[in-house]
């Protein structure tokens, strides 16, 4: 089994230290997995690769960043409380790894949904279960078989998600490592995956509804995206540390408008980002006809400009679309003032995130860190 990380001495060294909480895990999972049949070894392995194929690992720095925030924060090591909950690195370390297996599950099943092809520049996992069924010259429709193997597989990520942040590590019995995690933690937990669930599921149904509405576009990042991304990752390492119920919802506030930031820095990469940085195509969010705040303000935009203007951006949603037609739609989404509105919300959700980071009762060198980290996530470029 590979070897425990150090603790890590800075949030740029967090992925690293995952990177080996993750490889250690699925050194017992992926075995257990294979003791069934060979095949759902086979399976077991292709998560396994997908989540260790690249990624920002955002999740677990922001967890590893609410952990030094507890830990920093004035009085705390002197307090009761805190001296009954879990205070380890590890701790955070391990629900940092927990938290890359629930974004996999995530990723696997959004790939399903958008009938996408690519995901960090490779294919996605249903791409890969067909392509397998196709070369074995298996029965049925190829395409079923892959949809069907990766929804499983996704499946098996959250499972193991679980598995890892309550230390019950498949095929290992009388080996924890880990303390029990504290109440507040679990119930933490258990919230985030029903909040991502339903905002997936909000998803879907305003494609399918086709609700072009702002409000709609901001419910679905709330719980999709900022509560699962930032806010509860924040949050659970904070409560892993013991931290106060004050500094907590501070973080949690921090976490909800930087999380906001993130996925508007998503959208307009979905639309305008390099698919050699992205791993994915240009101009796929339009092709799968996501209603993203980009969208929403763009035909708010539109029509209230010239209703002709906002039904010809809509003629863009939801289908193939070659070059000339990708870069009229982005040429509307600019001109119509949508792209702008956008960058202002982000400036101004980042400043919010900021201010209060500046008046959170942490140690400075934390602050310091989450503040270039925040900066990051607002203007990635990737």
């Amino acid at each position: 089994m590979t070897s425990a990380s150090p603790t890590p001495t800075s949030l740029d060294a967090v992925p690293a230290a995952v990177e080996t909480e993750l490889r250690s895990f699925f050194d017992v999972a992926v075995p257990a997995a294979a003791e069934i049949a060979p095949v759902v070894g086979t399976a077991a392995e292709l998560v396994r690769d997908f989540v260790l194929q690249g990624g920002k690992r955002i999740r677990p720095v922001f967890a590893f960043a609410g952990w030094r925030c507890g830990m920093t924060e004035s009085g705390r090591a002197d307090s009761d409380a805190a001296s009954s909950v879990g205070r380890e690195a590890s701790d955070a370390l391990r629900v940092g790894a927990a938290l890359e297996l629930v974004q996999a599950c995530a990723l696997i099943h959004d790939d399903i949904i958008d009938q996408s092809d690519t995901r960090r520049g490779h294919p996605t996992l249903h791409r890969v279960f067909q392509s397998r069924h196709a070369a074995a010259s298996w029965a049925g429709d190829a395409a079923g078989h892959g949809v069907a193997a990766a929804i499983l597989a996704g499946d098996l990520a959250l499972a193991w998600a679980d598995d890892l942040v309550h230390d019950h590590r498949p095929g290992v019995s009388d080996t924890s490592r880990y303390r029990a995690l504290p109440p507040a933690v679990g119930a933490t937990w258990a919230a985030m995956r029903t909040e991502v669930l339903g905002g997936q599921f909000l998803d879907i149904v305003n494609e399918a509804s086709g609700d072009d509405s702002a409000a709609a576009a901001y419910r679905v990042m709330e719980f999709k995206t900022a509560a699962y991304t930032v806010a509860r990752p924040l949050e659970l390492g904070a409560r892993l540390a013991g931290a106060s119920e004050i500094l907590v919802a501070t973080l949690r506030k921090i976490g909800h408008d930087l999380g906001i930031a993130f996925q508007l820095r998503d959208d307009q990469l979905g639309v305008f980002g390099n698919p050699e940085r992205t791993g994915k195509p240009s101009g796929d969010d339009l092709v799968s006809g996501k209603r993203t705040a980009l969208l929403a303000t763009a035909l708010r935009r539109a029509d209230d400009s010239d209703p002709a203007l906002g039904n010809r951006l809509r003629d863009f949603i939801g289908r193939p679309l070659d070059e000339d037609e990708l870069g009229s739609a982005r040429a509307l989404l600019v001109d119509v003032g949508a792209v702008a509105e956008m960058e202002g919300q982000i400036d101004d959700l980042l400043g919010a995130a900021l201010g209060a980071l500046d008046t959170a009762d942490i140690g400075d060198d934390i602050r310091s860190e989450l503040t270039a980290v925040a900066h990051r996530t607002a203007h990635r470029e990737a």
